[in-house]
């Protein structure tokens, strides 16, 4: 759970980054060029370790998370940043544990008990009805880019959670890494080439935080802790990411939070602590 904590922590101020990150860049050019800077770093480590290269159906489950948490949610993420505070996509991220416990179940049958599925349930429920609040009764056209984000997500984490409980969390995010960057690093530098990539240090700090942090070291701490914990019972931490990224928001962009927020963290924190005492079947 703490190693689990210390990953949504870090993934917490994802959004509060990419928002200063896209206000100058390309945000496709943000997401993908993440990926091929993170991938540097990955080649390096597979390199100092001495790390196995990975087997038979390992390259099917590292397509799978390449997939997710390497294209689909930093894309999907980056766009709605364009066009959507960073404190509004927290919330509507926070589908996210409902959604990974999900494709947990579905994909390598984990089974939860109907008392964890009720506590997750309430806490979606919780974060959705923020969203809508906050939109004045309506979702945002960038919600549908922050739904997509959160299937993306949810498909990576499940499966990095379980490949990681053979082959290590460290591994499992950098062989997905190198795995995408044929695709990745065409398409980054044309798109560098085409949209450019003049910006101020303030941007360039946001794309060095979600390429290092959000799209490397987080994923240590977070597949460990679901390869150790199981994918439905940690993947709840994520109930408190849409609190941690509101204060991210606060004060890395300098988005307003208000008491309510205050008030639905502390909803979202008594939700967790239910689901924790849930019986999960592995």
């Amino acid at each position: 759970m703490w190693l689990g904590a210390i990953g949504v922590a870090i993934f917490s101020l994802t959004l509060p980054f990419t928002r200063m990150a896209v206000a100058e860049l390309n945000p496709v050019l943000v997401a993908l060029g993440r990926a091929v800077v993170a991938a540097v770093g990955s080649a390096l480590l597979l390199w100092w370790i001495d790390a196995p290269r990975p087997a038979g159906r390992q390259w099917k489950a590292l397509a799978i998370i390449a997939l997710g948490v390497v294209i689909g949610f930093p894309v999907f993420s980056s766009v709605a940043m364009r066009y959507v505070p960073a404190s509004h996509g927290a919330i509507v991220l926070g589908i996210l544990p409902l959604a990974t416990a999900l494709f947990g179940a579905l994909r390598f049958g984990e089974r939860p008990s109907i008392g964890f599925w009720i506590a997750a349930v309430v806490g979606s429920a919780i974060v959705v009805g923020f969203a809508v609040g906050q939109g004045d009764g309506a979702l945002h056209a960038a919600d549908l880019a922050l739904f997509a984000a959160v299937i993306a997500a949810a498909m990576g984490y499940a499966e990095g959670g379980r490949l990681s409980q053979t082959m290590g969390g460290l591994q499992v995010i950098s062989w997905a890494l190198i795995l995408s960057m044929p695709l990745l690093l065409p398409l980054t530098v044309w798109l560098g080439w085409h949209y450019g990539v003049e910006a101020s240090p303030r941007a360039w700090v946001g794309f060095a935080y979600v390429s290092l942090f959000s799209m490397f070291i987080g994923f240590f701490f977070w597949y460990k802790g679901l390869a150790l914990g199981g994918i439905a019972r940690v993947g709840q931490v994520q109930l408190l990411q849409p609190f941690l990224t509101l204060i991210g928001a606060a004060l890395i962009v300098g988005e307003a939070l208000e008491a309510r927020n205050i008030l639905f963290a502390v909803a979202i924190i008594a939700v967790v602590a239910i689901g924790r005492r849930m019986a999960i079947k592995r």
